[in-house]
Order: C-alpha cells, then structure tokens, then sequence
C-alpha cells in the first residue's frame, strides 16, 4: 500500500512539474511568494461568492488586529503587479494555498485548496472577448500537452480531451438547456464538446438568475463583449469520463476596471466596500489593467492521473466514516 502510494505521489509531481513548467512560457509568468494570511478589513481576500467564512484570527504584535486565511489570491495578486512595476505581456504566477471551512466536501472539493495563481498586465484594449479567448487558447494547449505528457510517461492512462476547446456564453447554454439546472447545462454542454470555456458568469442571464456567483470586485462580468452578452470572464470545464459529469479546471477573466467595479458593487448592494484599501487603490488609478486566474492544482492531477477523489491528489481533513466508506470503494485517500 505505501508503494503504491510513493508511485502516486511521483506521478503527482510529473503532472505539476509539467503542467507548470508550460503555463509560465505560455503566458509569459515570472514565479513569485505569495501569502497564506491578509490582514482583514482591506478589502484584498477573495470573497468567492460573498457568503464564505475565512478562517480569522488576531495578531498579538499588532495589537490583536485580525488577520484571514486567504481564499484565493485573486486581488493580492494585482497590487502585486504594480508593486513589482510589470508591464504589459508579462505576469506572475504563484503556488497558492488557501482553506475554505465552509465548503462542502465532495469528489471535487475539500476544505484545503491549492492552485496555480496567475495575474498578467494588460493594456485597456484588450478588455475583449477576442483577447480573453486567445489566453484561454494558450492555457487550454498546456493542459493539453499535459495530458498527452502523462499519456507517454504512464501508457496505461488515456489521453481524452479534444484538441481543442469550445467557447460558448452562459446566456447561449441557458437558451440552449433552458429547461436545465446551470451544472446540469455544464454537463451536457462539456459531454457533448469535451472541453468548454463558458464566460460570462455572474450577472443575471434571461432568466433572472446568474449562471453562477461571483464577487463584485475582482472578475468582470458586467461589461458588455462582441458576442452581444455580457462579461469578459468565465470557466475552463472538460468532461470528466471518471465521474462522468463537467469538471471545472479554472475561474478566470478580465479584471474590472473603475467603471465595471462600480457596476458591479451598485449591482450587488455593495458600495460601501469602494472605500476598502484594495478598491480605492483602482479608483485612483494605482492598480494596472489585468487578466488572471486560479487553476485548481489538485483538480488538474485529478484529471490527468484519472482518479476518482480529490482526496487522492492532496492531504485534507476527512470525517473517519468517509474515509472508511471511500476505502471500501478502492479510493485511498493521502
């Protein structure tokens, strides 16, 4: 069992050593430390979709102000931008670790949550779909050339996405599904293409609802794009032949500028947090134009190894009922 285990782990470190190696020559990202913890009221936490508690805790050198376990990185990583002087066509990636306590545990999702994180400058005319797709374009190549990588170096493991990927927005599979719940649209949308960038997420669609949360403050999904929808950011979803359903690789977009903060906050009741540090740092022009996001690390060896479990990919937190319940299934959690 520990060999086995051993032989599981070096085939982890393949997938990211590789995965990673090409996402940086791709877009053009330069490694760099990132932080565990921010200090709270700034603003700079991920609130994914505004309900989610971090895990907080006070600081006793600085007179007890608190301090949160980030999210994500998905606004540290634009101040960050600036503070390094980068510029247009060059970025940063970083090896993000983060703990989410409220989420529910699934195949899919544990408390801990590791990604790559990326952020890259750009200039105010590429706030477009055209140019959002050409990075989609060149992230999906990496995570196919992964793919075929691990097929070479473990025959017995199939390579199964397409050579290329399908974009479609949340209002077009809405009108398409529309008698279907928004994973179930995924579902059938990512069996049907194989891989799929779905943009345009978190502004309400025809039917009242959005396809899905997001924060107000960090993705733009206001902004209208040349399709006729709107938003300038979206998902990376493939079909997953193990669980036979969507499997969400990435969240990225097009960061909001002043004028889509503002629609958004008005949108989402929320404009008192324009006086937060992050967000006044935009208002007044200290943050530069941007295009990032998070790519799941766990979730990419998940797929490419073809494992059934997170908890196979990544050491977490699991109740011992579950545990037990998994190994009897043959899944042995790390």
């Amino acid at each position: 069992m520990g060999r086995h285990i051993l032989q599981r782990e070096q085939a982890i470190t393949f997938v990211k050593e590789t995965f990673a190696a090409g996402l940086k020559k791709a877009l053009n990202l330069t490694p760099v430390s990132s932080p565990i913890v921010v200090l709270d009221g700034t603003g700079i936490n991920d609130d994914l979709n505004g309900i989610e508690r971090p895990v907080t805790f006070p600081i006793k050198s600085l007179d007890d102000q608190r301090a949160v376990v980030v999210h994500s990185l998905a606004k540290w990583k634009r101040i960050r931008l600036r503070e390094l002087e980068m510029e247009p066509g060059e970025g940063i990636l970083t090896d993000m670790r983060a703990l989410r306590p409220d989420e529910d545990y699934s195949p899919i999702h544990s408390i801990y949550v590791d990604q790559w994180d990326w952020e890259c400058c750009i200039t105010p005319d590429h706030r477009n779909l055209t140019f959002l797709k050409k990075t989609v374009e060149d992230i999906y190549a990496v995570i196919y050339g992964t793919e075929q990588a691990v097929a070479q170096q473990y025959p017995h493991i199939e390579a199964v996405l397409p050579e290329n990927i399908h974009f479609i927005s949340s209002e077009e599979l809405l009108l398409t599904y529309p008698d279907l719940t928004p994973k179930e649209r995924e579902n059938a949308i990512a069996k049907e293409y194989g891989a799929v960038f779905l943009y345009g997420i978190g502004g309400n669609l025809s039917n009242g609802m959005p396809h899905d949360g997001r924060a107000a403050d960090y993705d733009d999904w206001s902004t209208g794009n040349e399709r006729g929808y709107r938003g300038l950011n979206g998902d990376i979803l493939v079909w997953n032949p193990i669980l036979n359903a969507a499997f969400e690789l990435s969240s990225m977009g097009i960061r909001v500028d002043k004028k889509a903060l503002m629609t958004q906050l008005e949108i989402r009741n929320s404009l008192d947090r324009q006086q937060l540090t992050f967000h006044q740092m935009l208002l007044n022009d200290l943050l530069p134009e941007s295009i990032g996001g998070g790519i799941g690390q766990s979730r990419i060896c998940m797929f490419m190894l073809k494992l059934k479990h997170i908890g196979e990919v990544q050491v977490s937190i699991w109740d011992p009922k579950r545990k037990e319940t998994l190994l009897d299934q043959g899944v042995e959690l790390l």
